[in-house]
């Protein structure tokens, strides 16, 4: 199929890499005992930056200045989503091949829309450990609530596997974060992974991995860890004068989350407060619960401490929350993002204690950046920015005439999972109309309302149909044919949806722009030499350099390039 053209290419520079190795001509480094991926949610790509002036040595800083820095990282699929951008990072490849083509999607077997890692055949081993309260900032909301997780929708090995594989199961592969897709993704199918709950308040996986919790893990819970922040507030580190965005404390679009405010001190609520710990991730807490897990998994799994190098991945997840909430040009998020500096510092000086950072390959990346809010940039001139209505394109008068041009007297549309439009199969199928004939039709209408970039349909994709142009590429790498809607989306640049389940966000990311596909990539650790890098590369090449520096097979469906100032060639 043309749409796939892009997958077959067989990397040279790997192969090249390895002639020179073999010859002589390269020295062989010497394996790390840890790989540590650390991915920061929704960190696009000139937030470090911006901020450094303001932070210390030892996190961004130190990964900034005395590792490998590439300036101009950009993911080349177009639905820029956590589940997304975690699986491309963990196989280096696009949603086409590894089969995350959303959050959510439509399945049309089982007629419900499923969450991108469900899976009920493995549950949870704390019961009534998902997320029950009604308001909450996650995609599972709109899926069924299915009692069980695992990483078997992943259709490609990650990196994490392939090291296993090598080793023969020998390397510690673990995976950690507040969300469980963030986790689940990064562990890959070989090895093991942790995610907060926020129903339970502790840190909890499914029996895909374990028959029971290691005695480490049940004793860690047993406070339970969210607990220590019952009755405490997030707080600033500084006096706002010393922000960038001090001043901005209280804006009319910032998300007035219940009992959480648009104001400092933000206060995350009382023990018996069910939405406590949602707050929990809506600001530092939720690093700060994800690095004590960390540390602890560090030490009572002994990771780093013998010749087979391990692999641990955490997700810092509530940079996303916050920008979602607050905005990325938020005091909010400044803060944020100045606390997570101290909390990655604080994991690095762990490392150096445990392991050594001369003896571990560090890697940070993100899954999709974060845009500006429309009023932020309102405010300051730039008219274009604006959010779009989904519900209210099936109202209008066009797509009423549309169902009585067809002969559909209900609901065309069947559901919306961002980015693609699942259409009503019983309905026109009783129509007795042709599907292909119907998403023309939709998706010409569609191509006309204002917002809208692009309504691309799934047959014309198929047959390679659309024209050969980067918006199209972007959404053909998004493309699989089980999974895949009959409509993608592509909503202009800076206009968005911001209806989160009834909740109105401020700030949304999952297109094919700039501000969404941008993302930090370094290297540090290892004895890597300190380098600043502009040229273009993709995050699909990280799992190609660290498979390249083990001198291992990339993942399944990789097509990363191995990043040449990495690997020192």
């Amino acid at each position: 199929m043309p749409e796939f053209k892009f997958l077959r290419k067989v990397s040279a520079f790997s192969a090249a890499f390895a002639v020179l190795l073999s010859a002589g001509v390269l020295e062989a480094r010497e394996q790390p005992r840890l790989i540590l991926q650390i991915t920061v949610d929704a960190l696009r790509g000139d937030l470090p930056a911006r901020h450094l002036p303001q932070m210390g040595k030892g996190g961004f800083r130190y990964l900034m200045e005395k590792g490998v820095n590439y300036e101009n990282a950009n993911y080349t699929h177009a639905n820029t989503e956590t589940i997304v951008g975690h699986t491309s990072l963990a196989t280096g490849t696009v949603p086409a091949a590894h089969g995350m083509i959303g959050n959510l999607w439509f399945d049309r077997a089982l007629g419900r829309t499923v969450y991108n890692i469900e899976d009920p055949d493995y549950v949870l081993l704390t019961a009534g450990a998902t997320v029950d309260a009604k308001t909450e900032i996650d995609p599972t909301q709109r899926a069924a609530k299915v009692e069980g997780r695992s990483p078997r929708a992943i259709l490609s090995s990650t990196f994490s596997d392939q090291l296993t594989f090598a080793t023969q199961g020998r390397a510690k592969v673990f995976g950690v974060s507040v969300k469980d897709r963030g986790a689940v993704s990064m562990a890959g199918h070989t090895g093991k992974a942790f995610w907060f709950s926020k129903a339970k308040g502790e840190f909890v996986t499914s029996s895909y991995y374990y028959n029971a919790y290691p005695a480490w893990v049940e004793s860690y819970n047993a406070t339970p860890p969210a607990s220590a922040y019952a009755g405490t507030t997030w707080n600033l580190l500084a006096d706002p004068s010393s922000y960038l965005f001090g001043a901005m404390d209280d804006q009319p679009f910032e998300t007035n989350f219940p009992g959480y405010g648009r104001t400092f001190p933000h206060a995350y609520g009382n023990a018996d407060d069910k939405y406590t710990t949602t707050r929990l991730t809506l600001g530092p807490a939720g690093d700060k619960l994800t690095l004590d897990f960390a540390k602890t998994l560090i030490r009572e799994e002994q990771l780093g401490q013998d010749a087979v190098t391990d692999y641990l991945a955490v997700s810092f997840s509530s940079n996303d929350y916050v920008a979602h909430i607050f905005g990325p040009s938020s005091l909010e998020l400044e803060d944020n993002l100045l606390q997570l500096d101290r909390t990655l510092a604080d994991l690095l000086a762990y490392i150096d204690k445990t392991v050594g950072l001369e003896r571990t390959l560090i890697v940070l990346s993100a899954d999709h950046g974060a845009p500006e809010v429309p009023g932020y940039v309102n405010q300051l001139g730039f008219s274009l920015s604006r959010y779009f209505e989904v519900p209210a394109v099936e109202d209008s008068p066009l797509f009423q005439g549309l169902k009585a041009r067809f002969g559909i007297g209900e609901t065309l549309i069947e559901t919306y999972d961002h980015p693609y439009i699942y259409l009503n199969d019983a309905a026109i199928a009783e129509a007795e109309l042709d599907k292909a004939e119907v998403e023309l039709a939709v998706s010409e209408i569609l191509n006309d309302v204002p917002g809208i970039a692009a309504a691309v349909s799934s047959t014309a994709l198929r047959k390679g149909q659309v024209p050969e142009n980067l918006l199209m590429q972007s959404v053909r790498r998004n493309y699989h044919p089980k999974r895949s809607g009959d409509i993608y989306l592509v909503f202009e640049p800076n206009v968005f949806i911001n209806d989160f389940d009834g909740l109105k966000v401020a700030s949304t990311h999952g297109s094919p722009w700039r501000y969404d596909t941008h993302v930090p990539v370094m290297f540090a650790g290892a004895g890597l030499k300190p380098r600043t890098v502009s040229r273009a590369v993709q995050p699909y090449d990280i799992a190609a350099t660290l498979a390249a520096w083990l001198n291992i097979d990339p993942p399944s469906a990789s097509i990363g390039e191995p990043l040449q100032e990495v690997l020192g060639y």
